[in-house]
């Protein structure tokens, strides 16, 4: 059996609001949440807890998420900015000297 190989590159990943989409996310799990409290009767009565449950499930991983990618975007931001001093200090070879 041969080892399957890509016929394409892969498509560079999208970058966006990627911290407000994870934390409106995380918002709208938390109160869809809420809004089944009170309800919690009617969903007992129709083994349907699940959903209330699923829901406080989806805020808290939320929150796992937020913690994410917030590292995840100073972690980006550090290695641009060492990256970019490194270059000035470090030109390479041929380069014409900054001002």
């Amino acid at each position: 059996m041969a080892k399957w190989t890509p016929r394409h590159e892969a498509p560079e990943p999208l970058e966006g609001p990627i911290v407000a989409t994870i934390t409106g996310g995380t918002i709208l799990w938390f109160v869809m949440f809420l809004v089944q409290v009170p309800f919690y009767g009617w969903f007992d009565d129709r083994d349907l807890t699940w959903w209330v449950w699923t829901c406080l499930a989806g805020a808290g991983l939320g929150l796992i998420g937020i913690w994410y990618v917030r590292t995840r975007e100073a972690a980006i931001k550090r290695a641009r900015t060492s990256d970019a001093a490194g270059a000035a200090e470090h030109p390479e070879p041929g380069a014409p000297p900054a001002p």
